[in-house]
């Protein structure tokens, strides 16, 4: 199976460090705005074709597309690919309006390709764990308290680096954990609250946010975001549930007194992009719906929606 991936920078790097892992996926085309970049990624990972733009790319005879594009483009561009008959994995967030999110689901249906959203955290191990034991009945939770902390005062990404685009704690970091827990909960958001600290004088956006979350079988979700947050980065999730407590700390997990749970054997790979990549590959061979399908991913952005009107412009 023949792949594109549209987006250089740190996260398709990941998705390409990911896939080769996968057997029986080439990636046969990389696509940048930076000519010089683009071809010097390509050169390190054996990429045989590069382009400056996705359009070029889509006319080759790839199966399936990786976004890994600044967020605005994310909608337009998934719709682009599923119109020029590809079927196309786009980095979370899906978009960064309803109306957009809406738009995408429309053409997956008028197309008929498959269309994945990347929503990481269902396929972490450490997030598979407490969900294989949900849906066995041995864990329903009660109750979770996330933390999503990172320290940019500056437009940087994720390696540090200089970016054109500004991120979002809404659209972007929130998403994660809205669809999450949601997804472990195994009920619907019925109710959502926000607020939002200053904006930056510079970047235009809240550096500091505070959410609140009821599914509709009862279980609560607390979500404190930050770019102002010096100290450890990333995103910790507290699982409080009616048979025990569980934090993951993105792959690892322990419970609620810091015992180590081994995780490592929950699915093929630790590495939880490789995993969504496997789903998609997956999920394009025997013809089927995947995991974080642009369909069970769409509630949480009707969610962010409703947060977002709660919000000052």
């Amino acid at each position: 199976m023949k792949a594109i991936i549209v987006g250089p920078g740190a996260f398709g790097i990941k998705h390409l460090d990911g896939l080769k892992n996968i057997d029986g996926v080439e990636v046969t085309g990389l696509v940048g705005p930076s000519l010089e970049k683009t071809q010097a990624v390509a050169k390190e990972y054996g990429i045989p074709n590069v382009y400056t733009e996705l359009s070029d790319a889509l006319t080759s005879d790839a199966d399936a597309v990786i976004l890994c594009t600044p967020t605005q483009m994310h909608a337009a561009q998934a719709i682009q690919c599923m119109e020029a008959g590809k079927h196309v994995q786009v980095e979370i967030p899906l978009a960064d309006s309803w109306e957009d999110a809406q738009a995408v689901v429309d053409t997956q249906k008028r197309t008929g390709m498959i269309c994945m959203v990347g929503h990481t955290r269902r396929f972490n191990p450490s997030h598979q764990w407490v969900h294989n034991r949900i849906t066995q009945g041995e864990l329903s939770i009660q109750q979770m308290d996330v933390q999503t902390y990172f320290f940019r005062r500056k437009n940087i990404n994720a390696k540090g680096e200089p970016r054109t685009w500004t991120d979002h704690l809404l659209w972007h970091h929130a998403a994660h954990t809205v669809d999450l827990f949601a997804y472990q909960a195994g009920s619907p958001i019925v109710k959502a609250n926000a607020i939002q600290g200053p904006i930056h004088s510079e970047l235009g956006i809240a550096m500091d946010m505070s959410i609140q979350l009821l599914a509709q079988n009862g279980a609560i979700c607390t979500l404190s975001l930050s770019f102002n947050n010096d100290g450890p980065l990333g995103t910790f999730f507290r699982y409080i549930c009616d048979n025990g407590t569980y934090i993951a700390r993105y792959d690892d997990l322990v419970d609620g007194k810091e015992t180590p749970i081994d995780v490592s054997k929950v699915d093929v790979s630790m590495n939880g992009i490789e995993l969504q990549d496997r789903e998609f590959f997956a999920a394009i061979s025997e013809n089927r719906e995947p995991n974080s399908s642009v369909h069970s991913v769409l509630n949480c952005y009707k969610v962010l929606h409703d947060l977002s009107q709660q919000l000052p412009a």
